[in-house]
């Protein structure tokens, strides 16, 4: 079993008495995600601890779950932060293309547990793919004006786009050196095949040229339901080597891949995969980065130890 305390840097909570639109709404089995029926369930902290049982766990960092409201959603995490000590600290969504989106940044800012926003822009060709239906938004005036903002807030950004946006991805991150820009679910590679690989390659080599920028490994599972270690491995350690351990964190994207594996066998793989590096090397990917990317409080990190809270 895994030796090490954990940060989880990237997972979920949902009351769904709330507006969860894609939770909530008619499922589409389609979609690359897969049947999601079995997570169209409340999620609060003591089901994500529950699937925590026997790790580590020291803090953690609640990201946005695509809720109808994003500032109530913020102000609901904030509320359970207070009450329950996890999540340690919180990144909310935020619409950068939005005509409010400075006002909007303003009130997310002042959350003390809200460290910085995601807005999410992966685009497809494929419909199933897409979160968005906007391909320009990266270079969109408006859009960038808002990201500008950020640096003066001090809020990070959470990054989530595909491997063919991720050249134009890396372009906005060179251009806003004051900003940490953090890329989810391993830049999200949608297959296996040598071109795919070779492009998110590139891609992910761009983005790291950029010193201001981070990379979660998760959410693997969305795109490959049946991994294995074989499967998984040149995704995570391509992910490494392109970012260093200093750069690069663990996330578990719970309970969503919670469809694909249990918490314990994910946290498995990612132990497996990185045995050979030094152990400075493994406390960064499992904890160290993301208490520094998100600058979790030292009063707050012990909040769990083998589940319990």
């Amino acid at each position: 079993m895994l030796d090490l305390d954990i940060v989880d840097a990237h997972h979920h909570l949902w009351d769904l008495s709330g507006s969860y639109p894609w939770l909530q709404g008619p499922a589409n089995p389609d979609r690359f995600t897969g049947d999601d029926s079995a997570i169209r369930v409340n999620y609060g902290v003591p089901e994500y601890l529950a699937d925590v049982e026997g790790l580590r766990l020291i803090g953690s960092v609640h990201v946005d779950a695509g809720a109808g409201n994003p500032l109530a959603e913020a102000r609901w995490v904030q509320q359970v932060h207070d009450e329950m000590r996890l999540p340690t600290v919180a990144v909310a969504a935020a619409d950068l293309a939005a005509s409010d989106a400075a006002a909007t940044l303003e009130e997310l800012s002042s959350l003390p547990s809200t460290r910085g926003i995601r807005h999410i822009l992966n685009w497809h060709p494929d419909p199933n793919y897409s979160y968005v239906d906007r391909n320009d938004l990266l270079v969109d005036e408006t859009w960038l004006a808002n990201f500008a903002r950020l640096e003066g807030l001090g809020m990070s950004f959470d990054l989530q786009v595909y491997p063919h946006q991720l050249e134009q991805a890396s372009r906005v991150a060179a251009a806003h050196p004051g900003i940490t820009v953090v890329l989810n679910h391993t830049g999200m590679p949608t297959s296996h095949d040598a071109d795919h690989l070779a492009l998110w390659r590139r891609g992910i080599a761009a983005l790291a040229d950029q010193p201001n920028t981070y990379v979660k490994i998760s959410g693997l599972g969305m795109t490959e339901h049946h991994w294995t270690l074989d499967s998984l491995r040149p995704f995570v350690r391509g992910a490494i080597e392109a970012f260093g351990p200093h750069r690069s964190m663990f996330a578990s994207n719970f309970p969503v891949d919670h469809l694909y594996s249990s918490y314990g066998e994910l946290y498995a793989a990612f132990d497996e995969l990185t045995a050979d590096l030094s152990l400075a090397e493994r406390r960064d990917l499992f904890s160290g980065t993301a208490i520094r990317v998100y600058r979790l409080p030292q009063a707050e990190l012990l909040v769990g130890r083998d589940g319990a809270s």
